[in-house]
This record gives structure tokens, C-alpha cells and sequence, in this order.
């Protein structure tokens, strides 16, 4: 899909440390923070729990919970939709008298996973019989849909972007990859080392000149390119064309980044550390669509890549495992 392109007429950038001042239309500014590192979301039994008030918006949620050996979580999904999307090790779904069996992974680096959804109004049992950690996004909805299983090896591997914008879009519940969904919308990104993503920057917000508005997450995964190395660190920046939000903020393994309105991108991978994140993406329209407006400051970057070759290390992983080095 091409992407529409706004007007830009400058911007500034936010000192280190101020809040930002989010306008969310034209007589609201919200001052909801969108930088939470990792074990600041830590609540109950889930190790990150990101609701739609917390986030200071109305749709898009995130739980991430850890199940030991032989544990359970029984889930009502109420006025959510849901995605479980397992991270790390294997799960069994119970759900309106099926079980739906995710084989999973041992990490978003190993290879796609499958995964499953979850409609509201749905009571679910989620077990693990040698221990597992799942993500669960979500979004508010009102119509109901069907729990399904998606097969890893019905999972689209996108390989986009060129030279060192080159990345791996894991399409799981994008809206042409999975219709069966009411407003939730995820991708998964692996971007190698020294790469960047989310480039050039682009929003999907209650501007003008964007046809959709969306509230956004990123759920970040940053690992060593040394077996059992250090977890390093990587770099994302959001900002509007009036200077109101500018943060570029320094991300680690296990942070959020909430994006409530204005330009994404880039999401840049340091030397020696490969970025995974999550995109979870819901908005107040009839139509599931991610559509995006560039910022025409760097929309001129999206032309070159024709003449680029992409980057040889991706994709990164597919069903059956990792492809790239």
C-alpha cells in the first residue's frame, strides 16, 4: 500500500527530561507518558500491563505475562479482543471447548511463531506445560469474531526497505494478512544490527492529512549478536510537526513506547545488537487499515530504494526457523 504524504513545516526538539505536551485534538493536550522501561508496567501476575487509560487513550492495550511449569492464567477478554503471541516456549489455548496448541519459540530471534486470537466476550485458559512468556495485545472492540489458531507457517514474512533501512515486517495480524479481527492490528519488526526501521518517519494520526488515526505501541526486544551476550540497547524518536512532542528516547530489552499521535521513526539497531520490537495498533475507524502519511521531509528516501540492494541478512527467521546469519 503507498503511503500518503503530509505537509511538514518544521519541528523542535524536546529538552531532555521535560514532559511532552501531546495535543490530541484541537482543546485537549494530554500529558501521558510514552517512554516506560522495562518492569516500570509491572503489575498483579503480568510483567507489563498497559491498558487504555494508563496510556492516557481509548483502544490499544498490551499485557506480557510469564507462566512457570504447569501454570495457568484464566483470561475473560470482556470489552478487549486479544492476540496471544508467544515469545518464548510453548502453550496450550482452552477456549470455547477447543485447545488450541501454540508450539511457539525460544525467542522472538529464533523464528515466526504461530499464534492465536482471542474474540471479546471470551473466558480462556492459558497453560504451559514446560513454562512460556506471552504477549497478549489488545484492543477495545464491538463486534465478535471467532477464536482461531494461525498456523507459523500461515504467518507473512516481509522483507522491506533497502541497504541499511533494510528490516523484517512479520505480518501476523496486519489487516490483508488476518481479517477475522475487529480493530486490533500487530506486526512484529527484527531489524539487524546497525540497521534502521520505522524509517523514513511516518504517523497514522487525527491529522488532516491522514485517512486514518491510530494509537499505537512498540514493545521492544533487543538482544546481543554474541551467544548469551549482554543486552544492549537501541534508539526511537516520535515527534509532531509543531514541536510539541519531540522524544527521542534511548530503549532497552522490555520497554514500551506509546505513540498517541505525530511522526514514528526512525527505530535505529545498534552495531552488535539486533532490534526486535511489537506494533500494536487500534483506531476509532470502521476499517482495519495501517495506513500512513511520510513525513515529506524524508519521503524522498522511500525512492531510492529501487536502486539499493537489500540488506542480505533479511529475513532474519520464518516458520521454520532463522534464515539470516
Amino acid at each position: 500500500m503507498s503511503p500518503a504524504v503530509g505537509a511538514r513545516t518544521g519541528s523542535g526538539y524536546r529538552a531532555h527530561g521535560e514532559r511532552p505536551r501531546v495535543p490530541t485534538n484541537g482543546s485537549e493536550v494530554s500529558t501521558a507518558r510514552l517512554h516506560w522501561p522495562a518492569g516500570s508496567l509491572r503489575t498483579g501476575g503480568f510483567e507489563l500491563e498497559l491498558t487504555p487509560e494508563r496510556a492516557g487513550w481509548t483502544y490499544a492495550g498490551l499485557r506480557v505475562v510469564a507462566l512457570a511449569p504447569g501454570a495457568t492464567l484464566e483470561l475473560s477478554t470482556g470489552a478487549e479482543e486479544m492476540a496471544v503471541l508467544p515469545l518464548s516456549g510453548s502453550l496450550e489455548v482452552g477456549v470455547e471447548g477447543r485447545v488450541l496448541e501454540l508450539e511457539g519459540r525460544s525467542s522472538v530471534f529464533a523464528k515466526v511463531t504461530d499464534w492465536a486470537y482471542l474474540p471479546i466476550g471470551t473466558e480462556a485458559t492459558l497453560r504451559s506445560p514446560e513454562g512460556c512468556r506471552v504477549a497478549l495485545p489488545s484492543a477495545r472492540a464491538t463486534t465478535r469474531h471467532v477464536a482461531v489458531r494461525v498456523p507459523a507457517e500461515d504467518v507473512v514474512v516481509e522483507v522491506r526497505g533497502a541497504g541499511t533501512s533494510t528490516r523484517q515486517v512479520t505480518n501476523f495480524m496486519s489487516p490483508d494478512a488476518f481479517a477475522g479481527a475487529d480493530r486490533l492490528m500487530c506486526v512484529e519488526v527484527l531489524t539487524p544490527e546497525g540497521n534502521w526501521s520505522s524509517w523514513p518517519p511516518h504517523k497514522h494520526d487525527d491529522s488532516p492529512e491522514c485517512p486514518v488515526a491510530l494509537e499505537e505501541i512498540y514493545f521492544f526486544g533487543i538482544t546481543s549478536g554474541q551467544s548469551n551476550g549482554p543486552h544492549g540497547f537501541a534508539v526511537h524518536r516520535t515527534y509532531t510537526v509543531d514541536g510539541s512532542l519531540d522524544e527521542c528516547a534511548v530503549v532497552g530489552d522490555g520497554d514500551v513506547f506509546c505513540i498517541p499521535r505525530g511522526y514514528h521513526g526512525p527505530s535505529m539497531a545498534a552495531p552488535g545488537y539486533p532490534l526486535y520490537y511489537l506494533n500494536v495498533l487500534a483506531g476509532r475507524g470502521d476499517e482495519r487499515t495501517m495506513t500512513f502519511c511520510d513525513d515529506p521531509d524524508h519521503a524522498w528516501i522511500r525512492a531510492t530504494w529501487p536502486g539499493q540492494e537489500p540488506d542480505p541478512r533479511c529475513p532474519l527467521t520464518s516458520a521454520s526457523g532463522r534464515v539470516g546469519p
